[in-house]
């Protein structure tokens, strides 16, 4: 059903950028369901500019097996025929070539152009937004589901609010729901580079986000009961969990408002292309048990300096991403602005595999939803919920990236026929949480009280 205009695909997958630093972990993720008996992945390629990178990067996933008869295509954001060619063979596209802003519209353009599915590992907000408004109609009408986002950027934030919402059982009701992200290491922590280039060119591009968010009719607002949370200070103790933490402008909160916003259009959620009667109640009832909640994101450390560190390199991007000197220094010495924490070659496959993220949901609200219309008052109820991973960039990401891509191939009926949407709407009512789970992503309830 996903291949409205192509009904025989070569293969199911091609990931795309498959020799970049994420893409050879993405790689060696999707070898582990390649043709094992319950997994709907049956025939994998790779594609990119250069052949040879490639095979280095399948032999490196591939360690240490001999790496398998997989097709290696040639394919170049820069040459839309390539692009074109590589969404005619497949069934879905996994685009691990970033900047997006820089790189990613091409690829977009041509599954939304030949009813491919594509998935990506974006951050980006202004790439997202500007996606849905240029290729949405088009997406529907050839049956191309588009969907960005599906790593770290946003999906333990997505699953992890709709977790905390249903832990709020009727009548108590949600007011927030703020998530502290902790990235914790016995070495040190090296980010992805890709991920620091996009925080500097989002800086440089925030008025173009503003132009364009201006320039479309305003969308509904979900209803959240009680009063908006107070903004409270720029630094917090987090004493139940015991971390400092600043708010972070990330992607996460931005994507999990096109969620809610996109509920508030569909209560039910997003029917699927050919859905049968039992998922439709399935997916109802899913719907009907998450409550909105305004959200935001902090990122958190087991001391003061350490948050202070954060101000400080958020402060660097922000004076210099506003300017093209600033900006050529800021991508000219990654290492220098982010204080250790980005460089150019990357982590070791060390710093990698002894990373971990714990990701706290700390959810406020009312015991009884009659209480929040009742004049100013003050959330009684605290829920807290975790979600915990291994490294965010190099392992979770490609993890969910997968498991996303897996959910299409197997539950394509369920889903929309098309369209260009966030991945909280798309696989919050699917089995993806419990995929994460059996994957060493965990969901956990921490606590619940009266306060």
């Amino acid at each position: 059903m996903s291949q409205s205009l192509n009904p025989n695909p070569t293969y199911d997958v091609i990931i795309l950028g498959a020799s970049g630093f994420t893409g050879k972990y993405v790689i060696r993720e999707a070898l582990k369901f390649l043709n094992v008996p319950s997994s709907p992945l049956k025939n994998l390629a790779i594609a990119g500019r250069n052949t040879s990178k490639l095979s280095q990067a399948l032999q490196w996933a591939s360690r240490p097996n001999p790496p398998p008869e997989i097709p290696i295509l040639t394919a170049d954001t820069t040459d839309p025929s390539s692009l074109r060619d590589l969404a005619s063979q497949t069934k879905i596209i996994l685009n691990c070539v970033g900047p997006f802003r820089l790189y990613g519209e091409p690829v977009v353009e041509a599954c939304a152009d030949s009813g491919c599915d594509y998935l990506d590992i974006s951050g980006e907000p202004e790439f997202m937004e500007r996606m849905e408004v240029k290729y949405h109609d088009q997406a529907v009408e050839n049956g191309s589901l588009v969907v960005s986002a599906c790593g770290f950027d946003s999906i333990p934030a997505e699953l992890g609010l709709m977790f905390n919402s249903s832990q709020w059982l009727p009548p108590a009701v949600p007011n927030s729901v703020e998530a502290y992200l902790s990235l914790e290491s016995d070495k040190r922590i090296v980010g992805n580079l890709g991920t620091y280039e996009s925080a500097v060119l989002g800086v440089a591009n925030v008025d173009k986000l503003q132009e364009l968010r201006r320039s479309r009719p305003k969308r509904p607002r979900p209803v959240i009961p009680g009063p908006r949370p107070p903004k409270g200070p720029l630094m917090n103790h987090l004493k139940e969990v015991g971390v400092w933490a600043v708010k972070l402008p990330s992607a996460d909160a931005i994507v999990v408002r096109r969620t809610l916003s996109c509920l508030a259009e569909n209560p039910h959620g997003l029917p699927g292309v050919n859905e049968s009667t039992e998922q439709v109640k399935r997916r109802e009832a899913f719907w009907s048990s998450i409550k909105p909640a305004h959200f935001g994101v902090k990122i958190a450390s087991k001391s003061p300096l350490g948050v202070v560190r954060f101000i400080i390199v958020g402060l660097f991007i922000g004076l210099f991403g506003k300017t093209g000197l600033g900006r050529w220094l800021l991508l000219k010495f990654p290492s220098l602005f982010s204080l250790g924490w980005f460089r150019k070659k990357g982590p070791t496959e060390d710093e990698v595999a002894s990373a971990t993220f714990k990701m706290w949901f700390i959810g406020h609200g009312f015991s009884d939803g009659s209480l929040a219309s009742q004049g100013n008052r003050k959330p009684d109820t605290e829920i807290i919920t975790r979600v915990m991973g291994p490294e965010i960039g190099y392992l979770t990401t490609p993890i969910i990236l997968v498991q996303c891509a897996l959910i299409l191939l197997k539950e394509r009926n369920n889903l929309p026929k098309g369209g260009v949407f966030p991945p909280g709407i798309v696989f919050g009512p699917t089995d993806l949480q419990d995929r994460l789970q059996h994957n060493g992503i965990s969901f956990d309830v921490i606590s619940k009280k009266t306060i």
